[in-house]
């Protein structure tokens, strides 16, 4: 019904965004590995109250025997996990593999398993790696063609450093410096984010995204990942539905699911992701009682992307500003 580009998807070779350019998803990325575990419970290879310890080795006993698959997707696991080296810029996704499943292994309990903690790096991660324990391939392999392939996301993929600086159909982010102005994060890796909530980040660092977590894809698959939750191209509607499902109450009317939040708004439940890097914006909401979708991406800083999602809401549901709260 709408879909308008604006701006430069790289400016340096005179590219404008459009329909077909793929952007970074960042953390609006992270249901995918929900999805694909979901996947292997439905055809019964897995059970979401597994214990990390059922397919996985080399993770403390109380991970082991205590953390279920269940306690990682809706963020209740009470794992801690040690910040990551952001300045570290890896050159290979063997190199990217390796340090993410180090990593995991030395998350920490702070809390007993079960306890509402929100999502730490270990609650992908680890599902990531239990996905390829069981499948044999690598997570990105298996969501390319199992989630990307199957919806039809011929421009979704997790692309690496390389392609993202040769592809002209990806979007490079736009990151702003401390002095205010703006670089391409990707062709100056030497930069870091001043903002607080990303302090010293570049994206573009990461040689293709963490197990788990990222990816790329356009607005229109998007859409069509959205179109297949619905009609079971991905999963049963049952496993649809768990995936959606509210799991854990959070404030007002909005819910923690399967690696995502979930909100009622104006009497509606309303599913979605966001994901913010330096340079990069993200958000698709699902809205299942009307068949509407709803994709906002973006490669620069600065993007009120809560404004607009919040206009979005407002528009489809008849919510006023500000009903159905909830992060």
């Amino acid at each position: 019904m709408l879909s308008r580009s604006y701006g430069m998807a790289d400016k340096e070779k005179g590219i404008r965004n459009h329909e077909g350019i793929a952007f970074s998803l960042s953390s609006a990325g992270k249901p995918f590995g929900a999805v694909a575990i979901l996947q292997l419970a439905q055809q019964g290879k897995l059970s979401l109250s597994d214990t990390v310890g059922t397919h996985l080795k080399g993770y403390a006993k109380d991970i082991a025997e205590q953390v279920t698959i269940h306690h990682l997707l809706s963020g209740t696991s009470g794992l801690n996990t040690p910040d990551e080296d952001v300045q570290r810029i890896f050159q290979s996704r063997e190199e990217v593999h390796e340090y993410y499943e180090q990593w995991a292994r030395q998350s920490k309990v702070v809390a007993p398993p079960g306890t509402p903690t929100g999502h730490s790096g270990a609650d992908i991660a680890i599902p990531a790696q239990i996905v390829e324990a069981v499948t044999g391939k690598t997570y990105w392999d298996y969501v390319q063609e199992h989630i990307f392939g199957r919806c039809g996301m011929t421009g979704t993929a997790f692309y690496t450093r390389p392609q993202w600086l040769t592809d002209e159909h990806i979007a490079h982010p736009y990151m702003t410096l401390a002095d205010g102005s703006q670089v391409d994060a990707v062709r100056n890796l030497d930069k870091d984010s001043p903002n607080p909530a990303v302090l010293g980040k570049n994206p573009g660092r990461s040689f293709i995204d963490a197990p788990g977590d990222g990816g790329f894809a356009t607005a229109p698959d998007l859409v069509r990942f959205a179109h297949a939750l619905g009609d079971g191209t991905v999963l049963d509607r049952p496993y649809a539905e768990l995936l959606t499902g509210a799991k854990i109450p959070h404030r007002g009317s909005s819910f923690g699911a399967y690696d995502m939040p979930v909100h009622i708004v104006n009497g509606q439940w309303v599913f979605g992701r966001g994901g913010g890097n330096p340079g990069v914006s993200a958000n698709w909401n699902i809205y299942p009682y009307t068949g509407w979708v709803g994709v906002v991406l973006g490669n620069c800083d600065g993007l009120l992307l809560q404004e607009i999602t919040g206009r979005e809401m407002q528009a489809i549901t008849g919510a006023s500003p500000g009903d159905g709260g909830g992060d």
